[in-house]
């Protein structure tokens, strides 16, 4: 069965960087991986970034000049570069796939900022 399979989580001290990843395998290798949400424990999850109308980036306002969202040049793989976290970036990062309508999203990679 076809996922979006993301990576490149782990624990990182405050100040410090980390790079996602995310692509389609399997059956689902159609779906397009377009943004990036986060989940932190006891919180809604919340858009990142992401790419929309294929070429136009949106980013919250609370990664504005840390993260950068960036893809492969054939669209199948989607980065997060993240810089000079802090540990109210730590959550669950998930990204978001889409094909036509409809959005398939993968499993999701724990970022822990903490000293």
């Amino acid at each position: 069965q076809g996922q979006l399979v993301a990576s490149g989580g782990g624990l990182v001290q405050p100040g410090g960087s980390l790079r996602l990843s995310c692509a389609a395998s399997g059956s689902a290798f159609r779906f397009k991986p377009v943004a990036w949400y986060r989940q932190a424990p006891g919180k809604e999850r919340e858009l990142v970034a992401s790419f929309s109308f294929g070429r136009d980036i949106n980013y919250a306002d609370f990664v504005k000049g840390r993260f950068t969202v960036s893809r492969d040049k054939a669209g199948n793989t989607l980065f997060l570069q993240m810089n000079s976290l802090n540990p109210e970036d730590t959550a669950v990062y998930y990204c978001k796939g889409v094909l036509g309508s409809n959005e398939l999203w993968g499993q999701g990679t724990q970022v822990t900022v903490s000293s």
